[in-house]
């Protein structure tokens, strides 16, 4: 590849994933044109680009965007976009799961790694990343579940001793009716 060429591809490679810090590394082994013709075919309905990258230029591209991870040997797909990294790594799961319905068939496409926000990490651990709601429901759950007890536990014995003052004025209220003679 000469120089030229190489530098048009990085700087493809640059604006391309400028600002990607969620995606998916994957290495087709067996992939014949009707399982990649399925892969881009569903990935893109979830709105998830694929494209075969260059291990070099690629690991390049990300070391200047401040992501460390290392692409191995052999071809690489890089596959990112979507609503968030938990949808993404669910989608190519998924459609890894469609390319090879029978585990005893041979693989057509391996996983590599998985990358949220910047971070290295497996493809399964990353379709359980939770979402920025999810993550933001989980902080207030957690700060609101303490208050919530303790004001439980502050209304709890008033209340009580509220039913039981009822119960006395209600019981109290039926024995001062006067016995009528008939």
């Amino acid at each position: 590849m000469s120089k030229k060429i190489k530098a048009m591809e990085l700087n493809d490679l640059r604006n391309t994933f400028k600002g990607v810090r969620d995606f998916v590394l994957l290495e087709p082994l067996k992939l014949d044109s009707a399982a990649d013709y399925e892969l881009r075919k569903g990935l893109r309905a979830r709105k998830i680009r694929v494209k075969m990258v260059k291990n070099t230029l690629v690991k390049k591209v990300f070391d200047e965007n401040g992501v460390k991870v290392d692409p191995g040997s052999g071809p690489t797909l890089l596959c990112w976009g979507g609503d968030s990294p938990k949808a993404l790594g669910q989608a190519v799961l998924d459609l890894l799961k469609q390319l090879r319905p029978d585990p005893k068939q041979p693989e057509k496409i391996k996983p590599k790694t998985g990358v949220a926000d910047g971070e290295p990490m497996t493809l399964e651990n990353l379709s359980k990343v939770p979402t920025r709601q999810e993550a933001i429901g989980e902080v207030v759950a957690a700060l609101l579940g303490p208050g919530a007890a303790l004001a439980g536990c502050l209304v709890g014995p008033g209340a009580a001793i509220a039913g039981i003052l009822k119960a006395i004025e209600e019981k109290g209220s039926g024995s001062d009716k006067p016995a009528t003679a008939g």
